[in-house]
């Protein structure tokens, strides 16, 4: 039997309302909304194609910034090594090649460090398998509780097949600078599969919300 995680007080001390989970499972966070203005999203850059995308289609309604999931790296304060990390998969309908991705994640405010990586990854049996592209560092991430700003990684093309899946996974360097990161991935209401990883490995999660996001590239 997985080891029940108990949740780092830091988090209860920012007034987040965390629920328990089992090891393997994710952690569903409400942010208190900081401002009622919600700042526009960025505009991809020009000649870049949706390769798959669940972001409202309002610039500034792109995702829910008051509820998301938590992505916690293994230094930050009270948690003892212990991480989560993020994937949500995305099955191309065309070939193509990966460019960009944009996600709705957004810092805590706990810690030193506001950064987060971002990278693509193959499938292995419906969780990530081999990284194909990443980490990108991304800095300077908007606060929780925000709206609509995303953390934009480009890469270097990579190609993906039609009608495999892959995952966009959101993580931190498990030493080092980075590691100490506490921040939130934004849902938008959906009900499908998410993998969530911690240090037993990647695990399948059913979300009654999805964190938010879009890849973006080429498509022949």
């Amino acid at each position: 039997m997985k080891k029940t995680m108990m949740f780092v007080c830091v988090l209860l001390l920012c007034n987040l309302f965390v629920f328990a989970q089992a090891a393997g499972s994710r952690r569903t966070v409400h942010t208190p909304e900081k401002s009622a203005i919600h700042v526009p999203a960025q505009e991809a850059a020009a000649g870049l194609k949706k390769i798959y995308s669940n972001l409202g289609s309002s610039k500034t309604d792109r995702y829910n910034g008051e509820e998301g999931t938590v992505i916690q790296g293994p230094n930050v304060q009270g948690a003892d090594g212990y991480y989560v990390f993020i994937g949500i998969p995305f099955t191309p309908k065309s070939n193509s090649h990966v460019t960009q991705v944009q996600a709705a994640v957004q810092y805590q405010g706990i810690g030193p460090t506001n950064q987060v990586n971002l990278s693509i990854y193959g499938d292995s049996g419906g969780a990530p398998g081999t990284l194909l592209a990443g980490p990108v560092t991304v800095t300077n991430l908007p606060d929780a509780g925000t709206c609509c700003t995303l953390a934009v990684a480009n890469f270097t093309p990579v190609a993906v097949t039609a009608g495999s899946l892959y995952w966009v996974v959101a993580d931190t360097p498990l030493t080092g600078t980075g590691s100490d990161f506490l921040g939130v991935w934004e849902y938008v209401p959906k009900i499908i599969p998410m993998a969530v990883g911690d240090p037993y490995g990647w695990f399948a999660s059913s979300a009654d919300d999805l964190p938010a996001g879009e890849v973006l590239g080429s498509i022949p």
